[in-house]
């Protein structure tokens, strides 16, 4: 039955199958930038210039692409990325978007429309400002910076939501923390979260253990509390629709859910959260909160950018369904697995249903079955993603992002079936 059920799977229609544009034309949002081109210049782009030479072939470059250009990509980040990236990645060659300086009106038009395409797309207010920076880890420093006068209250139950109240300690001493259970949720009812804090700071999906705060929890403590509320969403923000008014900050890396290589993070911000960083007045690093919301509201920022990065997110976001249908697809594939998993002798790692992750799921198994499954799963074209923290040696984690398709889980379950019985 179950290698029936699987082979179900690759027969569903795919919502999530991408969406190409022609190969010679960009999107229409785009298109003001992938028409725009520096003027050829035969010497710089012409097999004579004297900066031009053969491309080298370094054996290690070779090995790694006789190793992985067919590999599918189940590790919970970096993780698989849409396919369109390829073409996307010759458009904005092609566009000479590139080589524009970031304080153009051509770069500034660009920025514009990348953060109107994400706003659309994952349905965030229109109150609520959308800044990049490099990375989910530079968006604790910022919290840190500039919401945080005093201290900080951090609930978490894995390895990145203590990273995030370590980081914030080493720069405001304030910085307290709960730990809960895995397979629990925080007792608010316990908590004083009025005592002072600045920022109460949750997880909202820890990708270390395969973990997720239900919108019932973030709507019950957005009620018991007036203060700011920070939320790291690195694994679910562009997989799973976000109850935004709930919080006053969210943040996530791309290389995730949103399907794209890593090195840009998107940070969200509330009205509430603007007054606070007044309120502080910090500004006194290169990435305060207060400074680059100036440069943002330029269409500019603080420091020179990721401009690939920012050009294939807006390329990404207008070609993705609606994030509705993504989180309801996500779920429903995440519900196959945790009842396919059990039923051929694996062991989910999260066993209360109403806090696993629709977008990371873990398995547990000792560290002889781990390493095997893990191995044989390399060699069938499949890379799984290692356990993290205190489940780094007994666990695996299974990436259910967006630009992993339906097809690629049909795979993964035949082969987990098959190993399974052998």
């Amino acid at each position: 039955m179950a290698l029936n059920k699987c082979k179900k799977v690759s027969c569903k229609k795919d919502l999530l199958a991408p969406h190409f544009f022609s190969s010679n034309l960009a999107s229409n949002l785009f298109q003001a930038i992938t028409t725009f081109h520096i003027s050829p210049n035969s010497k710089a782009n012409g097999s004579h210039s004297s900066f031009h030479r053969p491309a080298a072939r370094f054996s290690h470059f070779t090995f790694y692409n006789k190793n992985m250009n067919h590999m599918i990509s189940f590790y919970p980040g970096p993780s698989k990325v849409y396919p369109q990236v390829e073409h996307y990645l010759t458009d904005a060659y092609r566009s000479g978007i590139l080589s524009v300086n970031h304080r153009s009106d051509v770069f500034m038009e660009m920025l514009r429309n990348t953060i109107f395409a994400l706003k659309k797309s994952l349905e965030i207010p229109e109150d609520y400002e959308v800044y990049f920076v490099s990375s989910a880890t530079e968006c604790w420093e910022i919290i840190a910076q500039s919401l945080i006068s005093t201290s900080s209250l951090h609930l978490y139950n894995g390895a990145f939501g203590a990273k995030w109240m370590e980081y914030t300690n080493k720069i405001r001493h304030g910085a307290e923390g709960v730990e809960f259970g895995i397979n629990e949720l925080p007792d608010l009812s316990g908590l004083s979260i009025d005592l002072g804090y600045d920022v109460i700071c949750v997880t909202h999906n820890e990708t270390s253990n395969g973990t997720a705060l239900p919108a019932s929890f973030l709507s019950a403590l957005r009620q018991q509390t007036n203060q700011l509320i920070a939320v790291d969403a690195t694994s679910s923000m562009a997989g799973a629709a976000l109850p935004w008014t709930e919080a006053d900050v969210w943040y996530a890396s791309v290389q995730k859910c949103f399907g794209l290589p890593a090195g840009l993070a998107v940070m969200v911000v509330s009205p509430q959260a603007v007054s606070r960083a007044e309120h502080v007045g910090d500004r006194n690093f290169y990435n305060s909160l207060l400074f680059t919301r100036e440069n943002f509201q330029k269409f500019q920022t603080p420091y020179t950018p990721n401009a690939l990065g920012i050009y294939l997110l807006g390329r990404i976001m207008e070609t993705i369904a609606p994030i509705s249908e993504i989180s309801a697809e996500l779920h429903s594939r995440a519900s196959e697995l945790y009842a396919f998993l059990p039923d051929n002798g694996y062991e989910v790692l999260v066993s209360n249903d109403a806090v696993r992750s629709d977008t990371v799921i873990a398995v547990q198994a000792d560290r002889e079955k781990v390493t095997k499954v893990k191995s044989m799963a390399k060699q069938a074209g499949l890379q799984l993603g290692n356990g993290y923290g205190a489940w780094k040696d007994s666990s695996f984690r299974i990436a259910n992002f967006p630009a992993i398709t339906l097809s690629d889980i049909s795979l993964l379950r035949n082969f987990l079936f098959s190993i399974s019985h052998l």
